[in-house]
């Protein structure tokens, strides 16, 4: 047996241990939180603090740990899903069709505001359609691996499904629309201007073991670099959740307040937050009394579309096409939101 051979299945067994420790203490995080809070007293205690701590301790560990284990799924998935890949699967497509390929892609593909300007130029002038493109940069912020993990934590399976079925619906139609309008006069000139050459790029073929290096990887960026926002964001929905009053929310976000969907994608498309910060917040709002389509509505304007987006797009998009896009997207989301408050 070779050296390679011999780490791989090092590598391997390390990981099939870690996994199963992972399962053995999620799934009895419950136990656990209860003899703590039996400990300490917390369960006797009626107060509004009271019930803020145990939100806090219970939430913490648990959004953090199903997030370390769907990014290093997804690290390795990614693997699959090079930039160039990406953009050669997406070239010369229909046009509904290519909307359909990006908005799923987009969701496989790493995307932040940071990598917007290059993605879109790079997609551009390999001949990628204006609309198919865009379908991209709408699925790839909204539907990613740490917003579904959170919704599946918080919520359960049948919210992150709606979630992500919703959210690729917005990609694919607001795409398709952009698409048809035929807009590319309101990008920047000089981004046809760019010569791609054409250039080939030769791509390492990745061993397993390369793999689940990247994996690892993913974990220690993604993770490291978004810990901080889960734990101020469970912070946030934990002071709301033994504070705030049920009277006040349901008033604000409930159904009966037909202005509530419009006037929450409003409030948050200035907001700036990653779906780590985000989602423990509105899991306290629907708690509180917020409907659900309001609560989602508000969730996808501040993850989807947001000012810092805005800026860093009008380097190779003209104003407007900056508020079509928003538009668009936005009324998007405001339709998903009365639906599911029709629905629920």
């Amino acid at each position: 047996m070779d050296k390679n051979t011999k780490n791989l299945k090092n590598n391997i067994w390390f990981v099939a241990i870690l996994i199963a420790l992972w399962f053995l203490i999620y799934f009895n995080l419950e136990r656990l939180f209860s003899s703590v809070n039996d400990l300490t007293g917390l369960s006797s205690i009626k107060e509004g603090y009271a019930r803020s701590i145990e939100f806090f301790i219970y939430e913490v560990p648990k959004v953090l740990m199903l997030l370390t284990l769907i990014v290093f799924v997804m690290g390795i998935i990614r693997t699959y899903f090079s930039p160039e890949k990406t953009r050669a699967l997406l070239e010369k497509k229909s046009l509904f069709l290519g909307n359909v390929l990006a908005s799923v892609l987009g969701i496989f593909t790493p995307f932040c505001s940071c990598s917007a300007v290059p993605l879109f130029i790079g997609f551009v002038e390999a001949g990628v359609p204006l609309g198919v493109t865009l379908s991209f940069l709408i699925a790839a912020p909204m539907i990613n691996e740490i917003a579904v993990v959170l919704l599946f934590g918080l919520f359960g399976w049948q919210t992150a499904a709606i979630y992500v079925s919703m959210g690729l619906l917005i990609a694919i139609v607001s795409g398709y629309i952009i698409g048809k309008l035929k807009l590319e006069k309101y990008v920047e000139e000089w981004v046809y201007e760019i010569k791609s050459g054409k250039q080939e790029s030769v791509e390492e073929k990745m061993t397993l073991h390369d793999r689940i290096e990247s994996g690892y990887t993913a974990v220690k960026d993604i993770v490291g670099k978004v810990w901080i926002y889960i734990i101020i964001g469970v912070g946030v929905g934990a002071g709301a959740h033994g504070y705030v009053p049920e009277d006040f929310m349901a008033s604000f976000m409930g159904k009966d307040a037909w202005w509530s969907v419009p006037l929450s994608v409003l409030i948050g498309i200035p907001l700036y937050s990653n779906a780590a910060g985000i989602i423990p917040i509105v899991s306290v709002l629907i708690e509180k009394g917020a409907s659900l389509g309001t609560a989602l509505a508000f969730m996808m304007s501040v993850i989807a579309l947001s000012l810092p987006e805005a800026i860093i797009l009008k380097k190779v998009l003209k104003i407007q096409m900056i508020f079509i896009f928003f538009g668009i997207v936005g009324a998007g989301i405001m339709l998903v939101g009365f639906i599911f408050n029709i629905i629920y």
